[in-house]
C-alpha cells in the first residue's frame, strides 16, 4: 500500500520541525500545504529534505488547502492519504492505526470522544458544544455514526476521494465532506485518538470567533451540501481550481 501524509499549514513556524520529525518515523512520503504563511514557515521549509510540498501565495483556507492535499494524492495514484494538523495535537504514532483500519473501510477519522487517554487535556466549552450539537445534527440527518465531526486526523482510499467534490475553503470543510461521504454511501469508521487542546485560546478568525456565528455556519455548509453535484473525478476540478487561484 503506497501512502502519503499531508500537513496543511499556515504560519506554524514554532511547531513544524518538531512534527516533521516525529511524521517521519512512521512516514516515508510527507506532502505539506503551506497556505500563504507569512512568518518564516516557507524559509524552514526549503531547509527540509524528501518533502513534496505545495505552496499557495496566499491564505485560502484549510479547506483549501486540504482540496489541494486530495488532489496531490489523486494526481500521483496513492492508495491512500493521511491528513494530520501541525500544531502538535495529532500524534504521529497513530498513523499505523489509520493505516490498519482503512483496510475495512473508505475513511477512517480519528474520534477525541470516542474514549479517554491518560494525556487528554479539557476541551474549550464552546468548541465541545458546537462538536457535539454538530455532530448529532450529522447522525439524525444522514444516519452516521460519528463521535467527533471536526478532527482532521484522517486515512482516505483514493477511490473514495475521487467520489468527492470539496469545494468549502473554510474550517467547516469536513462538514461538507460527511454529506458528501453520507450521500456517497462510503464506509466510515472511527478510531480513538487523543484529545489535546496546546493552545485552548487559538481564534478561528473574525465573525467565527463568535460561537453562535460559528455554529450557523456550520449548518449552512452542511445545508448547501445536501444540493452538491458530485463529479465521478475530483483531481479535474481540482487542476482548475488551482489554475484560477494561480497558486501553485
Amino acid at each position: 500500500m503506497r501512502y502519503l501524509t499531508a500537513i496543511p499549514i499556515y504560519n506554524e513556524e514554532k511547531t513544524l520541525r518538531n512534527v516533521l520529525r516525529e511524521v517521519r518515523r512512521y512516514a516515508s512520503e510527507i506532502l505539506v500545504i503551506n497556505d500563504g504563511s507569512t512568518d518564516s514557515t516557507g524559509e524552514l521549509l526549503r531547509s527540509e529534505s524528501d518533502l513534496h510540498v505545495v505552496t499557495h501565495a496566499r491564505n485560502l483556507g484549510y479547506g483549501a488547502a486540504l482540496v489541494s492535499a486530495f488532489g496531490y494524492a489523486i494526481a500521483h495514484r496513492y492508495d491512500v492519504l493521511v491528513t494530520m494538523d501541525c500544531d502538535g495535537q495529532h500524534e504521529p504514532s497513530r498513523i499505523p492505526v489509520l493505516l490498519e483500519a482503512i483496510d475495512q473501510c473508505d475513511i477512517v477519522s480519528g474520534s477525541r470522544y470516542l474514549r479517554d487517554f491518560r494525556q487528554d487535556t479539557l476541551a474549550p466549552s464552546d468548541r465541545r458544544y458546537i462538536n457535539e450539537t454538530i455532530t448529532e445534527e450529522l447522525n439524525q440527518k444522514f444516519q452516521l455514526n460519528l463521535t467527533d465531526s471536526f478532527c482532521g486526523f484522517k486515512a482516505y482510499r483514493r477511490d473514495a476521494l475521487e467520489m468527492l467534490r470539496i469545494t468549502e475553503r473554510g474550517w467547516g470543510m469536513p462538514l461538507q465532506l460527511w454529506v458528501q461521504a453520507a450521500r456517497q454511501k462510503l464506509r466510515i469508521k472511527e478510531i480513538a485518538v487523543p484529545r489535546l487542546y496546546l493552545d485552548p485560546n487559538r481564534a478561528f478568525g473574525g465573525v467565527l470567533n463568535d460561537s453562535q456565528a460559528r455554529l450557523q455556519y456550520y449548518r449552512d455548509i452542511i445545508a448547501r451540501a445536501e444540493r452538491d453535484c458530485l463529479p465521478p473525478n475530483l483531481c479535474t476540478d481540482f487542476l482548475e481550481l488551482m489554475s484560477m487561484e494561480n497558486c501553485l
